[in-house]
C-alpha cells in the first residue's frame, strides 16, 4: 500500500463510530524490581515501585479504537464495585462512550493484576466471576444494542468467556447487524466455542482456530502457505463460520488471510522487538474493523492490523497504536 492510499484511509478513521460488545475488565499492573529471593520460599521478592491501571478485554478494544482516532462506544457489564467505577472513569477520560456499561450488583468487575519486574511479567492474579448474565441484564444489553446500531459504522463482538455473550444473544445480534448492513467482526475465545455466522471478519489466533475447527493442534511450519494443517483449519472455518474474511494471527509468523474462493494471503510480521503480547489481539481486531469501515479492502485492512500489532508488542503493558505510529511503521518497513 502506498503512502497516499494509507493516509487516505487513516484520514477517514475519525468519521467512523464503532460499537464494541463484550466482556470488559480492568487491568492492574504492579511494576517493580527484584533484588533477592524470599527466605520463606524459593520465589523472587518484587519491590513494587509503581502501580497503573488500563481498560482490558473489550474495554481495551475500545481504547485501541480511540487511540486510532475513531468514535467508540462500549457495551458490557460491570460490578457495583471500585474496579467498575475506576474502569468507567478511565474509559470516559479517553473519550469512550460508557452509557452501555451496565451494572450487575451480583457480580464483580473482572480485575486482572499483573506483577512486572525488569520488563518481565512475573505472575498474574484474576478476580472474576465467569457466569452467564441474568435475563434482566441480557434484556438491557439487547435494548442498548438496538438503540445504538443505527449510528455506528461497525460492530465488534469481543468474547473472553466471562458470560456476557450467550449463543442466543450473539446470534440475534449477528442477524440484526447483518440486516442493518453493518460491518461486523469478532475475536473468538477457545474456552466458550460460540458459533459465529456470516460476519465481515473473524480474527482467531492459531490455537483458537484449531479449537474452533475441531482439529488437533499442530505446531507451525516455517512456510505459512505450506503449512497444510493451518490451511485445512482456515478452509474448515470458512465453511463453518462463513465469514467474508478470516484473519488468523500467527505470532512470529505474522498473519494469514482466508477468503471464500481466493487463495490464502500471508502477511509476514513487522514486529521489530517483542516485549509484551498482552492485548495484541485487541489491537488487531480494532484496526481491522476500523480500516474496513474506513474503506480499506481486506488485504489493506489486514496489513494495517499487522503493522499496528507490531507497534504494540514493542511496548510494555497493555498498549495501543496511534495513526502516526501506524504510518511510521509502514514507512519504516518500506525501506
Amino acid at each position: 500500500m502506498n503512502a497516499k492510499r494509507l493516509h487516505g484511509i487513516l484520514s477517514r478513521f475519525p468519521r467512523q463510530r464503532i460499537l464494541v460488545i463484550g466482556d470488559v475488565m480492568l487491568d492492574q499492573f504492579l511494576w517493580g524490581k527484584v533484588s533477592r529471593i524470599s527466605p520463606e520460599a524459593p520465589v523472587p521478592v518484587v519491590e513494587v515501585t509503581r502501580e497503573s491501571f488500563f481498560p482490558g478485554g473489550a474495554a481495551n478494544v475500545a481504547r485501541n479504537l480511540r487511540a486510532l482516532g475513531s468514535a467508540v462506544s462500549v457495551l458490557g457489564v460491570l460490578g457495583d464495585d471500585h474496579a467498575g467505577k475506576q474502569l468507567r472513569e478511565l474509559l470516559e477520560q479517553q473519550g469512550v462512550a460508557t452509557d452501555g456499561l451496565i451494572v450487575d450488583p451480583n457480580r464483580p468487575t473482572t480485575l486482572k493484576t499483573r506483577i512486572v519486574a525488569h520488563h518481565q511479567q512475573m505472575v498474574r492474579f484474576d478476580r472474576e466471576q465467569c457466569a452467564v448474565v441474568p435475563p434482566q441484564i441480557e434484556r438491557r444489553v439487547w435494548e442498548h444494542f438496538e438503540s445504538s446500531l443505527p449510528s455506528v459504522s461497525a460492530v465488534i463482538f469481543e468474547d473472553y468467556a466471562k458470560g456476557l455473550l450467550s449463543q442466543k444473544l450473539l446470534t440475534a445480534m449477528q442477524r440484526r447487524a447483518h440486516q442493518a448492513r453493518k460491518i461486523t467482526a469478532a475475536d473468538p475465545n477457545s474456552r466458550s466455542q460460540l458459533r459465529y455466522a456470516g460476519l465481515t471478519a473473524v480474527t482467531p489466533n492459531r490455537s483458537e482456530a484449531f479449537a474452533a475447527a475441531g482439529l488437533p493442534y499442530a505446531e507451525p511450519a516455517d512456510d505459512v502457505l505450506g503449512d497444510e494443517a493451518l490451511l485445512r483449519v482456515g478452509q474448515a472455518l470458512l465453511r463453518t463460520w462463513k465469514p467474508r474474511n478470516l484473519l488468523l494471527t500467527l505470532g512470529e509468523h505474522g498473519m494469514c488471510l482466508f477468503r471464500p474462493a481466493k487463495k490464502p494471503y500471508h502477511i509476514p510480521t513487522v514486529a521489530q522487538e517483542v516485549f509484551d503480547v498482552s492485548g495484541a489481539g485487541d489491537t488487531v481486531i480494532a484496526t481491522l474493523a476500523l480500516a474496513l469501515a474506513a474503506g480499506a479492502d481486506p488485504v489493506e485492512a489486514a496489513e494495517m492490523s499487522n503493522h499496528a500489532a507490531g507497534v504494540v508488542v514493542g511496548k510494555i503493558g497493555t498498549a495501543t497504536c496511534s495513526p502516526d505510529e501506524l504510518a511510521a511503521s509502514f514507512a519504516r518497513n518500506r525501506c
